[in-house]
């Protein structure tokens, strides 16, 4: 959530990039924050002024009653108790004003960083750098669909018969390169400085308004409506809320957490040739990094993230590409994303399998997440996560980028972890 007190002495910065990030109606949402904001602050000075003049009557009737002038008193009292009324009146329209501050706030999405291209769709977004060789495959190579059924690792149908689709059943070596995948992102992390967490896959709302799901994407995550908690589409939500109205201390930054979990979207709207097999899910595993930073440091944190995920893509010998989003393709609360793709021959397509982003303040202003500076001064801290990295893609390229005509090659990062060298 952006702070009241920037788009007030930013407002033409703050409509410029929220322009690249083609929100509508920026500028009459930005006046009415502005203009709510000028009547909360007259209604805070009527109630403040109300307050004075009823405590210095209080006073008044003190010492009234010290000398005997008891009717003088009784006038005062009058007067006090109709500013007290006044007061009361004063305060409730503060409290609505500041609610209806609060209720046009969250809608309003983080402004991008000066470096985000202009753009509307993925097709607007630049390339910044491409790594590996794309794998040149046999006559007979098959998407990753079509093996997972051929050497029984995977069951869709299943998946559809206990849950629906969405929901595949991972089978024999299938789970264990899943697992295997699991273990080596969490060892890397590890090894990388990240602490290990395993947080609830179910959420208060709380916890979704924190990050930014809610109020804008509760169409999107599974509700549990008789227990009101949700189930998290990342597990960026549980890490990143362990942090909230939380005060650290400026040594503490960064803060650097990793966590494995399965995760949950409803995908609504999502169909076509594009969601088939395991390109999209409504239930998969990922591996989520995520740093709280000090201001200063979160685009040197953010570039950090990036080379992180990208030394996975290449342990994994898989062929990627980095690109920048543009404004119209990035999330409501990021101030700069990078999406990381892989090539997947079969498909001959590009798939996106991680994001890496850094959201400023935007989300630790709604968790009230701050650090107290050497200086003693309390402010905001910064908040980075990543996918590093959602499993479905992955493994869908691993499985197509690696077919041979009598097998699967496993890349060799993975051997010690999947226990065999080749599906077949």
């Amino acid at each position: 959530m952006l702070q009241l007190a920037y788009i007030r002495e930013h407002k033409e910065d703050v409509l410029k990039r929220l322009a690249i990030k083609n929100f509508k109606d920026a500028e009459n949402i930005i006046n009415s924050i502005i203009e709510l904001d000028n009547n909360r602050k007259a209604a805070q000075r009527q109630a403040d002024d109300t307050k004075a003049e009823a405590n210095a009557l209080a006073k008044q009737i003190g010492e009234l009653m010290k000398t005997g002038k008891k009717d003088e008193a009784e006038i005062l009292k009058a007067k006090t108790a109709e500013l007290k009324s006044n007061e009361k009146n004063f305060d409730e329209t503060l409290n609505n004003i500041e609610k209806e501050i609060q209720a046009i706030l969250v809608t309003v999405p983080n402004t991008p960083h000066f470096t985000v291209p202009n753009g509307k769709t993925p097709e607007d977004n630049i390339t910044v750098s491409q790594h590996g060789a794309i794998p040149v495959l046999h006559a007979k190579a098959q998407p990753h669909w079509e093996l997972t059924t051929k050497y029984d690792l995977i069951d869709f149908e299943l998946g559809v018969k206990l849950t629906g689709a969405g929901f595949p059943v991972y089978k024999g070596k299938g789970a264990r390169l899943q697992r295997a995948l699991i273990n080596y992102f969490l060892d890397k992390a590890t090894s990388k400085g990240y602490n290990e967490v395993q947080p609830p896959i179910l959420v208060n709302a709380d916890s979704g308004y924190g990050t930014g799901q809610l109020p804008d994407k509760e169409g999107q995550m599974y509700h549990c409506q008789i227990d009101d908690l949700y189930l998290i589409p990342t597990a960026e939500v549980p890490i990143t809320n362990m942090f909230r109205d939380v005060i650290l201390k400026e040594t503490d930054l960064p803060i650097k957490n990793c966590g494995y979990t399965p995760c949950f979207r409803r995908e609504a709207g999502s169909y076509g040739k594009d969601v088939r097999g395991l390109n999209r899910l409504h239930q998969f595993d990922k591996i989520e990094i995520v740093q709280i930073t000090h201001p200063e440091k979160s685009y040197e944190t953010l570039e950090e993230m990036l080379s992180y995920v990208c030394e996975l893509l290449t342990e994994l010998e898989l062929p990627y590409r980095i690109l920048k989003l543009c404004g119209g393709d990035m999330s409501f609360g990021s101030a700069l994303t990078y999406d990381l793709e892989v090539w997947s021959t079969a498909q001959a397509r590009w798939l996106e399998v991680s994001s890496v982003s850094n959201f400023e303040t935007f989300q630790t202003n709604r968790l009230k997440c701050r650090y107290k500076g050497t200086d003693g001064k309390t402010q905001l801290a910064h908040s980075l996560n990543g996918s590093a990295l959602a499993l479905p893609r992955i493994v869908a390229s691993l499985l197509e980028n690696n077919q041979t005509e009598t097998g699967i090659n496993i890349p060799k990062v993975l051997q010690k972890y999947t226990g065999f060298e080749v599906i077949n």
